[in-house]
């Protein structure tokens, strides 16, 4: 049994302590070792003490005997401890590494951590944290396309001039069709989100038809001109130019930027072109779809309106459709293009020699 301690307090520590204990920022733990330290130059037993702070008998010892050794200094920091576990070798770290980066499991595509645990001989926590200090993500992939097209420089610098740099009495209109959209209808109404649960919806559902919406982006104001047909062939998009001249003033030229889609092209489209001498068809890049603005705009209108959407037929999508260019035209915020292209055929250039690389190393 431990007999009886004595703590003298010199008035400089008793004051510190008090401090120590009245202040309310002070750390919780640093306010019940003061507090043991006090009640202990104060004649209290230890019981007494441990019912007043809460705390065991062996940490009433612990800082009591801290105290001693370290005085006031002693109690506000904690000893450092060995690790419970050894740490991973750097060779261990490194196999890690190299494994995930260079080598995939004869059963399946990508490393898993249980998998790796079994491979290496490590805990899957373990596999877990190595991957997350060197950003390593086997479970994600991401998809990508470099362009082939011979003339993607010239194309490039055409485009990005008209974002950048526009003529002056024109407008430059990014143009696209977003094809194939469904009217789609759950076979059973959805719960709404409640706390601690998602709104749900079916994973079934019934097919009403579609409709292609054909879109021209003004990137001066962001205002859309939009139009839903039935399909989306060369006959449909030139309606659809007959629309955009019907809804732009007269005296100026149109810049219409769209991608390389056989419709775009058709030798009736030519022919109607030749007849508009004011449209001007600026063509992006294969494969640059990225490239072409209305796609922002596509993107947008999916997540917010369609995506999500319950239709009972395709006359309630494109009205609903409809609805939505009606809405965004009343307060348009333009999408605004801030790449050069000399940084984009930086970039470019980049992807093509790690594509070279990882082409070589196989």
């Amino acid at each position: 049994m431990r007999t009886g301690v004595t703590v003298q307090l010199s008035p400089e520590d008793r004051v510190r302590l008090n401090e120590l204990v009245a202040d309310r920022n002070t750390a919780k733990k640093h306010a019940w070792r003061a507090e043991i330290v006090l009640l202990t130059a104060d004649g209290v037993g230890t019981m007494e003490i441990m019912r007043r702070t809460g705390q065991s008998k062996p940490t009433v010892w612990r800082w009591q005997a801290r105290f001693g050794e370290a005085g006031v200094d002693g109690l506000l920091r904690d000893k450092t401890r060995p690790p419970g576990r050894k740490p991973l070798s750097a060779a261990v770290v490194q196999q890690v590494v190299t494994k995930t980066t260079t080598e995939r499991p004869a059963d399946a595509t990508h490393w898993s951590g249980r998998a790796m645990a079994k491979a290496v001989g490590i805990a899957v926590s373990s596999v877990q944290k190595i991957w997350r200090e060197h950003g390593l993500k086997p479970h994600l992939v991401r998809t990508f396309k470099l362009s082939n097209d011979p003339n993607f420089e010239a194309k490039l610098v055409d485009v990005v001039g008209l974002y950048l740099d526009p003529p002056d009495k024109a407008l430059v209109l990014s143009v696209d069709e977003k094809s194939q959209i469904q009217a789609l209808d759950r076979t059973q109404p959805g719960l709404p989100l409640k706390k601690g649960r998602a709104g749900t919806v079916t994973h079934d559902y019934k097919r009403h038809g579609t409709t292609t919406l054909f879109a021209a982006l003004n990137l001066l104001d962001g205002t859309v001109i939009g139009r839903c047909q039935d399909r989306h062939r060369h006959q449909e998009f030139i309606k659809f130019l007959r629309t955009v001249d019907d809804h732009t003033p007269p005296d100026l030229d149109l810049h219409l930027i769209a991608d390389n889609y056989a419709t775009h092209k058709h030798p009736d489209v030519v022919k109607w072109l030749e007849r508009h001498p004011r449209f001007h068809m600026h063509f992006i890049p294969t494969s640059s779809s990225w490239l072409n603005l209305v796609e922002r705009f596509f993107a947008e209108i999916t997540r917010k309106r369609i995506r999500r959407g319950v239709f009972k037929s395709v006359t309630d999508l494109e009205v609903t459709i409809y609805r939505y260019l009606a809405e965004h035209n009343d307060h348009p915020e333009p999408f605004v293009w801030t790449a050069t292209t000399k940084e984009i055929l930086e970039k470019v250039e980049l992807a093509r020699i790690a594509l070279k690389a990882a082409i070589g190393t196989k």
